[in-house]
């Protein structure tokens, strides 16, 4: 059989027999074309976080909790391997829609038979296993509105109803999302949600007009917020007022920060986390860690390392084969990136303390999968960006 200029091996007609149909690529291909650079610094981001999280635990803990992480991580590297291997060129963009229902119908069975942890209904137990329907909410949401965005612009140009109906579909998963309560998780929504918007080439005057409404509706949106959730903001600008209250996470964080000056404390050397004055030190509050024992120098580090993720990536985006790629690698890099903006500029006092987990340094296993899958389906991008070009 030819197709253009090539003639299809047996290895290639054996992926689209068993990859989704449409795939000319054959596994050598497939592994020679995965972005191992991106798989490598997330190897060693992570292994840069083992080494943070195994002084930030302390005691008797730290083996238990580093080796449950350590394996949290080897399952996310599989799931990137095989999210970004397996499939055919179009096999994500055409179940797109059915990931979000699936997810929205799992994040309402959370309010049915969710399970209670920590003052939340976040998490259902499948199997022995906690899932947490919001996590995937993040993912699924993006790769909809790609398809939605990418199947629209295909065919017309974008008008009022592709800003009401993604919405909408924002709007939906979100409120759910809050009622738990889990305004972190609710924001990350909102905020790649509002990417992708803006991404797929709304005009400025419809975005203009939804950030308007948004404006409008804040008083009403004050009021729906949790008293514990009002504190978290006003306490933000006024920490001091209640320094053993609301306001002790950030003045602790700030004290850490501040006290590794610009090399540090030096390893486990941390007084503000190893004397129990940080709370959420291997969690929330993990990079107050960083900064106290690694100074300076340590977080810009950090920071460094986070920038070349984003930046290869975006690269992913810039060489992606249609509009739903772009779209697709565009929201996962901006998940990612929310998340480290998020976390730092809490624990600095810039921002609010939402509870946002900093990405594969923080302790905790839903988050480190999601993004591990975030990761993967940007990977799977790049298999067909148009750096490699196409053979048919």
């Amino acid at each position: 059989m030819r197709l253009g200029r090539v003639n299809l091996t047996l290895s290639d007609r054996r992926g689209l027999l068993s990859l989704g149909g449409e795939s000319p690529l054959s596994w050598r291909e497939r592994f020679i074309r995965f972005p191992w650079s991106l798989f490598l610094l997330l190897v060693i981001l992570a292994s840069v976080g083992f080494v943070i999280l195994y002084s930030a635990v302390g005691g008797e803990d730290n083996i238990r909790l580093l080796f449950r992480q350590m394996a949290r991580f080897g399952v996310g590297l599989v799931i990137m391997l095989v999210l970004g291997l397996m499939g055919g060129e179009k096999i994500y963009r055409r179940y797109a829609y059915l990931f979000y229902g699936i997810t929205l119908a799992l994040l309402i069975a959370v309010f049915f038979a969710g399970t209670i942890g920590m003052g939340a209904r976040r998490w259902l137990s499948i199997g022995g296993f906690l899932l947490q329907p919001s996590e995937l909410m993040k993912v699924a949401l993006i790769m909809a509105l790609a398809r939605y965005y990418h199947d629209r612009s295909a065919t017309m140009r974008l008008g009022s109803e592709d800003l009401a109906i993604p919405l909408v579909m924002i709007a939906v998963p979100a409120a759910f999302i809050m009622k738990q309560p889990d305004l972190g998780t609710a924001i990350m929504v909102i905020a790649v949600g509002a990417v992708i918007m803006v991404v797929a080439g709304l005009s400025w005057q419809l975005i203009v007009g939804a950030i308007t409404v948004f404006g409008a509706s804040f008083p009403l949106a004050w009021n729906l917020l949790h008293d514990y959730q009002r504190r978290r903001i006003t306490t933000l600008f006024f920490p001091e007022q209640d320094p053993l209250g609301a306001g002790y996470h950030i003045i602790q964080s700030k004290i850490a920060i501040g006290s590794g000056g610009v090399t540090g404390k030096g390893f486990m050397g941390g007084s503000q986390s190893h004397l129990d004055f940080l709370p959420e030190r291997h969690t929330d509050f993990i990079f107050s860690v960083l900064a106290e024992e690694w100074g300076f120098l340590g977080g810009m580090a950090l920071l460094l390392l986070y920038g070349l993720i984003i930046f290869r990536t975006l690269i992913i985006a810039t060489q992606a084969n249609d509009r739903y790629g772009v779209l697709v690698s565009v929201g996962m890099t901006s998940l990612f990136a929310f998340q480290v903006l998020v976390n730092i500029g809490m624990v600095i006092g810039l921002l609010p303390v939402v509870g946002i987990p900093l990405p594969f340094v923080s302790y905790g296993g839903s988050s480190l999968l999601t993004l591990m899958m975030a990761m993967g389906f940007s990977a799977h991008i790049s298999l067909y960006s148009k750096h490699h070009g196409r053979s048919v």
